[in-house]
């Protein structure tokens, strides 16, 4: 059973349950194509991370964008 992961920043309030149904079904349609594996095993995991919580160089995002 494939199991694949995605980890995304959580932006503007994050994305919408029809988004992540979308990108889940798409993620499953891709695999089972190049992999020509049955789509109906596959879990799709999707992690929304807060920018307060996701750090490049030692700062968070949340700090990065503020500089921009």
């Amino acid at each position: 059973m494939p199991v694949i992961n995605v980890k995304m920043t959580k932006e503007d309030g994050g994305a919408t349950l029809k988004q992540k149904e979308e990108l889940a079904k798409g993620i499953t349609e891709l695999f089972s194509k190049i992999f020509n594996r049955s789509s109906s095993n596959a879990v799709v995991l999707i992690e929304e991370i807060n920018t307060d919580n996701y750090y490049i160089g030692g700062e968070s995002i949340t700090k990065l964008r503020k500089k921009k």
